[in-house]
């Protein structure tokens, strides 16, 4: 038995992550500032099913907290951490780039200072597609992403050039996964797929920004969870693409969501916003090589899958705020 230490447990990737550890029987150690980024209800339904592990710790704080952040590695001694705690979302950060610094980036600088403190010699940092704008598809980890079109995307490479920098120093064990859209039972309520699930039951127009012909490279949550796992092997500093390798549009996505709620979407379409990307696709050979992970749900289940968890969980789901 491991024990790891989780930032950003109670959003959508960390508390999937922790799942899976505690079901394998490691110990988790979960922090999270509950912040109110989205409605906190899907935080506390997520935080509420991880307490019902005996192997559970939970500690509400802010990796920006570093005194905090202290205490926790001095009651833990931790053979991981895993950086799942970020401010997400192109467009917010656009309205708030320095949230988005203060967090991603000095964030996880404080959480690299504690595993050099404390000898913990392996971390896992959570990255992102957007970094890969502008760059020829299908996207390859030795892009050059140096470019960064958002301050979201700006901030999360501030954050895998920091790793690497106590990777040289320190001879910490880094592995960066940059995600690709991910969805999911629980998902995050202002990404397209959990809108567009509760906005075809309300019988309320799908806002779409584009013509719905963008394409993304969707990828289902657990499957992202066990890629995020793999990456706790030794690879020294390497970064890996967690996708699906199989772009789909939005309006390909609509259709399986009609589908499967047995209802017709009304559709209101608007100006697409600079800061987008019109499509990512990932070059997933490295994470199949190295890690030995490929997803396993296809996009057709997957959204399956989230329609009938929002159907079983309607009561409260209906209220929560987009």
């Amino acid at each position: 038995m491991s024990v790891f230490l989780v930032a950003g447990c109670t959003g959508f990737i960390g508390w999937k992550v922790c799942e899976k550890l505690l079901q394998k029987g490691h110990q988790v150690v979960g922090i999270d500032n509950l912040n109110d980024y989205y409605d906190v209800r899907l935080k506390d339904y997520r935080l509420n099913l991880l307490k019902n592990y005996e192997n559970f710790t939970f500690y509400q704080t802010d990796i920006e907290d570093l005194s905090s952040l202290r205490e926790i590695f001095k009651r833990h001694s931790f053979d991981a951490v895993i950086n799942e705690a970020a401010r997400a979302g192109v467009r917010y950060s656009i309205e708030n780039p320095f949230v988005y610094m203060t967090t991603n980036a000095l964030g996880t600088l404080n959480l690299l200072e504690m595993c050099k403190e404390h000898g913990v010699k392996k971390f896992v940092l959570a990255s992102t597609s957007s970094l890969y704008a502008g760059q020829p598809m299908p996207f390859k980890e030795d892009l050059p992403v140096n470019t960064p079109i958002s301050p979201y995307a700006a901030s999360k490479k501030s954050a895998e050039v920091m790793a690497y920098t106590y990777h040289y120093l320190y001879q910490i064990d880094v592995a960066v996964v940059r995600y690709f859209t991910v969805y999911g039972p629980a998902g995050r309520p202002d990404m397209s797929i959990f809108r567009f699930i509760k906005w075809i039951l309300e019988g309320v127009p799908l806002q779409i920004f584009g013509d719905g012909s963008q394409s993304r490279d969707f990828t289902y949550i657990d499957d992202i969870a066990e890629g995020t796992i793999l990456a706790l092997n030794t690879v020294g500093y390497e970064i890996f693409n967690l996708g699906s390798n199989k772009p789909h549009s939005l309006s390909y996505v609509i259709e399986l969501i009609e589908r499967y709620t047995g209802k017709k979407a009304l559709l209101e379409y608007k100006e697409f916003h600079k800061a987008d990307m019109k499509a990512t696709w990932a070059d997933i050979e490295k994470a199949k090589r190295v890690l030995g992970w490929e997803p396993k749900v296809s996009l057709e289940e997957g959204i399956k899958r989230t329609v009938e968890w929002t159907l079983d969980n309607w009561g409260w789901l209906k209220h929560v705020k987009l």
